[in-house]
C-alpha cells in the first residue's frame, strides 16, 4: 500500500533537519501517541550523511481486537533513517525503513526536505508491505493508514516543536 504525505512548515530547512534528529523531539512524538522511546542513536555527523535509529514501543489500542490478541498490548517499532548530506541548495533526503517486532509488516519510505521561500516542505513517499502470502495485501492495507499517520504526525509536530522551543 502506498504512503504519500506532504507538509510545509514555516521554518528553515536547517532548523527542521535539526529537530528531526533531536532526541527530545523524538521522545515527545513517541509519547504523544502513548508510546515510549526505548533507544535513539545517531551514527555520523548530522551536517553530512548519517544514520539515525529510533526504537519505540507503541500501544496497540487502535488495532482491531483480533490483531491485538496476536501482537499484545504494545508493539516495538524500529525506524532506521539513512540521511544524505545536504545538497547545494540545502535539501536533504532520508531513506526510512520501519520494522515491527513480531508483526509481518514493514515500511520503506523516502522523506525529502526541500527549501521553499525560506520555509521547508517535508515530503514522504513510501510503501507498507506484509510478508504473509495471500493476506499480505490486507494486512498492509490495514497498517498503511497507521504508518502514514505516524510519519505525518512527526512532520506536523516539527512546527509545534519549533514554535515552542
Amino acid at each position: 500500500m502506498a504512503l504519500n504525505a506532504s507538509t510545509t512548515v514555516p521554518f528553515s530547512l536547517p532548523e527542521v533537519a535539526a529537530v528531526l534528529v533531536n532526541e527530545d523531539f523524538v521522545r515527545h512524538v513517541s509519547e504523544l501517541v502513548g508510546g515510549s522511546l526505548e533507544e535513539f542513536t545517531v551514527d555520523g555527523d548530522t551536517s553530512a550523511a548519517f544514520t539515525a535509529t529510533v526504537v519505540r514501543t507503541v500501544p496497540t489500542t487502535r488495532l482491531p481486537d483480533i490483531a491485538r490478541k496476536v501482537v499484545g498490548e504494545t508493539l516495538t517499532v524500529t525506524q532506521r533513517e539513512a540521511w544524505t548530506a545536504p545538497e547545494t541548495d540545502g535539501s536533504r533526503q532520508a531513506d526510512i525503513q520501519v520494522s515491527i517486532a513480531g508483526a509481518p509488516v514493514s515500511a520503506k519510505a523516502v522523506q525529502k526536505l526541500v527549501s521553499v521561500d525560506g520555509q521547508t516542505r517535508i515530503d514522504v513517499e513510501g510503501e507498507v508491505t506484509s510478508s504473509i502470502p495471500f493476506l499480505g495485501g490486507k494486512i498492509a492495507g490495514a497498517a498503511e493508514p497507521m504508518v502514514g499517520k505516524a510519519l505525518n504526525l512527526q512532520a506536523q509536530q516539527v512546527q509545534s516543536w519549533l514554535e515552542s522551543h
